[in-house]
């Protein structure tokens, strides 16, 4: 009996000291809330948005001769035919002060296409508002820079080191979700690097630390109650899942916009996929990481460089590139005009190249846009032959090259690589084929040893490879 007392005793201590070591190591946030929480701003906008066109309704009314359709006639002519005025649009974000000066960092969409944009936050338990105004905006990483004019000293928040943060690490959002201020959530770094189809450099910061409309432009901060991360987007149908712009790379944006009012980024005029284990297999290449050419812009750095079609680029700077969007983000760090060392693979060696970098045009890029590479579906039942003349002219070629596509047989290899009629293939495997025995020869002699056909193939002026898996 005594015995069995001395052990519930001990297991009761036992139980009771891990408890409150558990509880010991748990962070305390209030702290770190009021000491940050001062310079998170409220921002609210006003826009004037097109009234709504009352009169559709009607217009869209499925059907003729229903018992309604003279009313609803009448209604058109008379809300149709009148001048509907532009009306307010009113909404909230988050944002939070970096400088004395009054420089505060929020997302573009908060602010995007706003007339009259306000900050509001606390400051010696009183609340201040100010009229903001636009410094730089950066639609592709939906960044924004606002600036007041204060008569007081301003709260700041500084910058931490985004890429020090471990998944699992403790992360506070403060904002302003839904209208209630000063919100403070927690939770923790739930993954990094994340690509959820925002831009060209996505790279986001994904927490659990409950973000919601509102939220937007806010910080997301460490323990030490530094900037993170920029609050910027949630899934909608999901709870626990945030997402956050990382401050290294929004700081070097927001310098940008402090000192230029714009953003500049280098430029290298390449079109990119990534390369998968078919691909690289055919490539000879020992893991399927880097960032695949597709195509090479006319006169741009790159061509100036020898970058060609085919090409892998392994390497940025003595950095290795991951994939395609790894590439992307490295480029778009560098100023334009700067030098860059690249390293690519060809013909189963290194090479090395030197470029100097042009500047990023969004508006060029707005105006032809380079479609998204689309996934190789993997196993050949397809009919070629070589274009003629005004095939080879529609296509914008000046003499006719490579093969057509002109039959694709359903759920053939070809098919399920997503080779279709009217494709034009102008390599395999990294050889030109301009006759079907060149073509047959590369299959037989190259391929098939690999086990794998790579095609670099033009499609309605697009240049993009596909790969079919010739496995036994």
């Amino acid at each position: 009996m005594r015995k069995y007392i001395y052990s519930s005793l001990l297991l009761f201590f036992l139980l009771f000291w891990c408890g409150s070591s558990a509880l010991a190591e748990l962070p305390e946030f209030s702290k770190l809330a009021e000491e940050t929480g001062p310079a998170v701003v409220n921002i609210s906008t006003v826009k004037m948005v097109d009234s709504p066109d009352i009169g559709r309704f009607f217009r869209d009314f499925p059907g003729r001769g229903h018992p309604f359709e003279e009313f609803f006639e009448q209604f058109e002519r008379f809300f149709g035919e009148r001048e509907r005025p532009p009306r307010e649009q009113r909404s909230l974000g988050s944002g939070f002060i970096i400088s004395e000066e009054g420089y505060i960092v929020t997302n573009n969409h908060v602010i995007d296409g706003a007339e009259q944009i306000k900050a509001t936050f606390q400051i010696q338990g009183r609340e201040r508002t100010f009229d903001a105004k636009v410094v730089g905006t950066d639609p592709e990483t939906d960044l924004a820079l606002l600036k007041i004019d204060a008569d007081i000293d301003l709260p700041t928040l500084s910058f931490g080191n985004s890429d020090e943060m471990k998944v699992g690490q403790w992360v506070v959002a403060i904002g302003n979700p839904f209208g209630l201020n000063h919100t403070v959530t927690a939770g923790i770094v739930s993954a990094k690097g994340r690509v959820i189809g925002a831009g060209p450099y996505d790279n986001f910061i994904q927490t659990d630390a409950s973000i919601n409309p509102g939220n937007s432009g806010g910080p997301l901060l460490n323990l030490q109650g530094e900037v993170i991360g920029i609050n910027t987007a949630i899934v909608a149908a999901g709870q626990g899942i945030g997402f956050a712009i990382p401050s290294n790379m929004a700081e070097d944006v927001i310098e940008q916009l402090k000192t230029d009012q714009k953003v500049r980024r280098g430029w290298l005029g390449v079109t990119i996929q990534n390369i998968d284990q078919d691909m690289a297999r055919a490539l000879e290449l020992e893991e399927p990481k880097g960032a695949l050419v597709v195509g090479v812009t006319p006169d741009d750095p790159a061509q100036k460089a020898g970058i060609e079609p085919g090409d892998v680029i392994i390497a940025f700077n003595d950095q290795k590139v991951q994939d395609s969007g790894d590439l992307t983000r490295k480029i778009g760090r560098q100023a334009p005009g700067s030098k860059a060392e690249i390293r690519f693979w060809r013909d189963g060696r290194t090479h090395e190249a030197t470029v100097t970098l042009g500047e990023r045009d969004v508006a060029r890029l707005a105006e032809g846009p380079d479609p998204e590479p689309e996934s190789v579906k993997a196993d050949l039942g397809m009919s070629l032959r070589s274009p003629s003349q005004d095939e080879a002219e529609q296509l914008g070629l000046s003499e006719p090259q490579g093969l057509l596509v002109t039959e694709v047989e359903s759920r053939s290899a070809a098919h399920r690589a997503d080779i279709r009629p009217g494709d034009l293939i102008l390599q395999a495997n990294g050889q030109s084929v301009d006759s079907t025995e060149e073509f047959m020869r590369v299959l037989e002699e190259d391929a098939k040893p690999k086990q794998v056909l790579m095609l670099l193939i033009n499609r309605q002026g697009q240049n993009l490879f596909r790969t079919i898996p010739l496995r036994n």
